[in-house]
């Protein structure tokens, strides 16, 4: 079966003053149909602009993509123009973004804001657009949704502007929805139910979900597969299981050990040393090498290739060729996927 969303080689870079800022470097993945992949890393690993890539949201004339495809159902969006993209944002491909105040108009009624893309998109009557409005509000569980079209932002609380960007982002029944952090602005039970929301609503609709999220936990309780980025790269992917069960990249190894669970809670979590590279002069090797205690001369020399570990795990580091040594996780990183094996991890149980 064809994947719904196919992204190869992908490259996003931006002019600066200081040089050109290689945001993305060369990113792969599919997404099928009804599927939940996760991308995390830490801030300025390309998360981000990644899922604006997607959307055609990448700021020109200072961003732009020199190389690479995203095909969604088999076309090639890079080579679409502005008026084109306008078809498929909102319609095909929806986004959730992370704070609900940014993404609202404050001087507009909800009720409006959710009837724009219908009518624009659905080709609705006012009348019709307004009833699919107050389904989408009961869909994303605001009560009295008929009263509370007329209501601006501001006298919604922040749960609720969140479900209310979700409402509109589900409008016109998009194949595709990109969620960039759509919970970290949260509280951890509002958090809760927003996530619950969303997994209810995949159900209902079978929509493709990519999330991005730097909370592990998050990942735990909602994907299906999970990308690890780093220095605009995907350094591991694989199934859930496979990322947190059997991680293969030591900055795969940083992340879960720095993520607490509840058996760990009074036991000091692990940093990862140093900081990410600099994407206008990247590294020779391997970008994670500077921060690597287990960095090889290779490592410093040579870029990883993607390693396959199994047919569904992929892992960028020279550690898994055939003349590295055997190195394990550290022991923190292995209390953490224990604890994950017995659902402590922290985060997740929170969102549960």
């Amino acid at each position: 079966m064809n994947p719904i969303l196919d992204v190869r080689h992908l490259h996003v870079f931006f002019d600066t003053y200081g040089g050109t800022v290689q945001a993305v470097r060369g990113v792969d993945f599919t997404l099928e149909k009804g599927e939940t992949l996760a991308i995390v890393g830490e801030s300025g690993s390309g998360k981000s602009v990644t899922v604006k890539a997607l959307m055609g949201l990448v700021a020109k004339p200072a961003g732009h993509i020199p190389e690479g495809e995203i095909l969604f159902e088999g076309k090639d969006l890079t080579k679409l123009s502005d008026k084109e993209m306008q078809k498929i944002r909102g319609k095909d491909i929806s986004m959730i973004f992370q704070d609900p105040m940014t993404s609202l108009n404050p001087t507009m009624k909800v009720g409006k804001q959710i009837m724009e893309s219908l009518i624009l998109h659905q080709k609705l009557s006012k009348s019709e657009a307004r009833n699919r409005a107050v389904e989408l509000l009961d869909l994303v569980g605001i009560p009295d949704s008929a009263s509370r079209m007329n209501q601006y932002p501001h006298q919604f609380s922040g749960g609720m502007r969140q479900r209310v960007v979700i409402a509109i982002a589900l409008a016109c029944n998009p194949k595709v929805l990109l969620a960039d952090e759509p919970t970290t602005a949260l509280d951890v039970t509002i958090q809760a139910q927003i996530l619950e929301l969303m997994k209810e609503i995949q159900r209902k609709m079978d929509t493709s979900i990519i999330f991005i999220t730097h909370d592990l936990g998050v990942v735990a309780n909602v994907a299906d597969r999970v990308a690890v980025m780093y220095a605009g790269k995907i350094v591991e992917i694989g199934t859930v299981d496979d990322i947190f069960y059997h991680p293969k990249h030591p900055y795969t190894w940083g992340l879960l050990g720095s993520m607490p669970t509840v058996d760990s809670e009074d036991e000091k979590l692990m940093a990862i040393p140093g900081t990410p590279p600099d994407l206008i002069n990247p590294p020779k090797g391997d970008p994670f090498a500077a921060r690597n205690e287990y960095a090889m001369q290779i490592d410093l020399e040579e870029e990883p290739p993607m390693f396959k570990v199994s047919d569904t795990h992929y892992a960028a580091t020279w550690l898994l060729h055939d003349d590295a040594p055997d190195v394990e996780p550290p022991e923190a990183v292995k209390k953490r996927m224990k604890g994950i094996a017995k659902g402590n991890l922290s985060a997740g149980k929170e969102n549960r």
